[in-house]
């Protein structure tokens, strides 16, 4: 039996982005699924456009959303001798033929179709003249010659049946004339060569399946299976642009989104698994499978990769979250200035916060926000609503209670809350009314992780320290 064989096949014109990585992930999911190769082809035949940083980059998304591929990394441009002996070999069997018209005649071409209101299709004026006619100095190009007639059907797991009337599509160039392979005849010749046996990829390529189909015919090659998804779009309905989150993958990461979320949420757009949402990598290659993916656009919401994303920081170990934490670093905005604080203590402080932390945060940038009364020094600012708090009899509160605190000699969260619970007690007021300016002394915020717990981490001495900053003020 044949091993099914998927790939992902991106230009290195820019970044990996999301709809990219949805293609990806799915490719990976479909050959994890079924036993097979997942393998990654980088298409750089476009050598104007086409950058090592962009091949980089793409490799560098991949990676950080856990999709290993199988073997190495496969460039396009470096087969272009196989894509021509291809070529060659058309013109051989008579599957394809020199075409020798002028970027005149090309130009009113498409200036004709433009006015009948059409595609431009190329009229096949060369493709049973004898090249003994061709006029003097023009390289040709090499052309299929594609049926005229009839229809060429393409199966797709996805779309269906989808039908395609010859005569719309013309003798398509597979050699420039300058000798350079063509997109449609290298990707035909690249995944035959490499045994791709199911062909993953956007319903934008749909058109080109028939043409590549043609091309296989031509060559005598069997085709693969094509499975055409949808396009995602925004929230809004309207194709995904920038403003909706076509960004690159890179910029999810330094937005504190976890590789697991977004691999989770980009899996569930499109593909449907009853009312599941969240997947482990297990789960989702046991369960994914081509029939499950639907034929409308999905719309990608950020409020439902913030909810996932949220629900995956809870979820993730304490320890694990840290070790994300900090790989993540270097790409999020203050990241590297707080990497150098991070010291052996002030790593023992942010391990010991996490739990509270990671409760009241969506992304790891909420997190690094939430964190940042631990690496904050002394005088604090203090923000507007913190102020607000300590003016209003707060300062007065902290200086009553100065004395019971540093009286505590057991520092830890339940001491500190029984000497404040005690303190309320015997002032007649309600926890919230000590604690509410607790938390503006210490974090310099009206909002923080559970007071209590946070003058437990930042431990007795630098606490006490903070809070007689502010009773002082007053």
């Amino acid at each position: 039996m044949t091993q099914l064989v998927t790939r992902f096949a991106p230009s290195p014109t820019g970044f990996l982005h999301i709809g990219g990585a949805r293609t990806a992930l799915f490719n990976w999911l479909y050959a994890k699924r079924f036993d097979g190769k997942f393998l990654l082809r980088i298409e750089d035949t476009d050598r104007e456009r086409s950058t090592q940083a962009a091949v980089d980059a793409i490799l560098d998304g991949l990676k950080w959303l856990g999709l290993d591929w199988d073997g190495e990394a496969i460039s396009q441009y470096a087969r272009a001798k196989r894509h021509r002996e291809v070529a060659e070999q058309l013109l051989a069997t008579g599957g394809a033929y020199r075409c020798y018209a002028s970027p005149q005649e090309l130009e009113e071409m498409r200036a004709k179709a433009r006015a009948e209101g059409r595609p431009m299709r190329y009229d096949g004026r060369w493709r049973d003249r004898d090249p003994k006619e061709a006029p003097p100095g023009v390289a040709p190009v090499i052309r299929l010659k594609a049926k005229q007639d009839g229809e060429t059907v393409v199966e797709d797991r996805v779309q269906g049946k989808v039908v395609f009337a010859n005569k719309d599509l013309d003798d398509l160039v597979l050699l420039r004339s300058d000798g350079d392979p063509t997109y449609m005849l290298a990707v035909v010749v690249d995944d035959h060569d490499m045994g791709v046996t199911h062909v993953i990829r956007g319903d934008d390529h749909l058109t080109n399946a028939a043409r590549q189909q043609q091309i296989y015919a031509a060559l005598g090659w069997a085709p693969p299976v094509f499975a055409h998804i949808p396009l995602i779009h925004g929230p809004d309905g309207a194709k995904l642009s920038k403003r909706h989150g076509a960004l690159g993958v890179d910029a999810y990461r330094a937005m504190g989104y976890l590789p697991a979320a977004l691999r989770n949420y980009l899996a569930r757009l499109g593909w449907s698994q009853g009312d599941k949402e969240f997947f482990t990598v297990e789960e989702l290659i046991a369960a994914f499978d081509l029939p499950a993916v639907g034929r409308s656009p999905s719309r990608f919401d950020f409020v439902k990769l913030e909810n996932m994303n949220g629900h995956y920081m809870r979820a993730t170990p304490d320890g694990e979250l840290m070790a994300i934490l900090i790989d993540a670093l270097p790409y999020l905005p203050g990241g590297p200035a707080l990497a150098a604080k991070l010291d052996g203590e002030k790593r023992a402080q942010l391990a010991a916060a996490m739990p509270g932390l990671k409760e009241r945060a969506k992304t790891l940038i909420e997190l690094i926000d939430g964190a940042g009364f631990l690496f904050a020094e002394r005088p604090l600012a203090i923000d507007a609503k913190a102020e607000e708090i300590l003016a209003r009899d707060g300062r007065r509160h902290i200086a009553a209670l100065l004395p019971r605190l540093e009286a505590v000699a057991d520092w830890s969260a339940a001491t500190t809350e029984a000497a404040v619970r005690d303190y309320a007690d015997v002032r007649g007021v309600k926890l919230g009314v000590v604690a509410q300016p607790l938390r503006a002394a210490a974090t310099g915020r009206a909002t923080s992780p559970g007071i209590f717990d946070v003058l437990a981490v930042l431990g007795r001495d630098e606490a006490l320290a903070r809070l007689r900053d502010q009773a002082a003020a007053g």
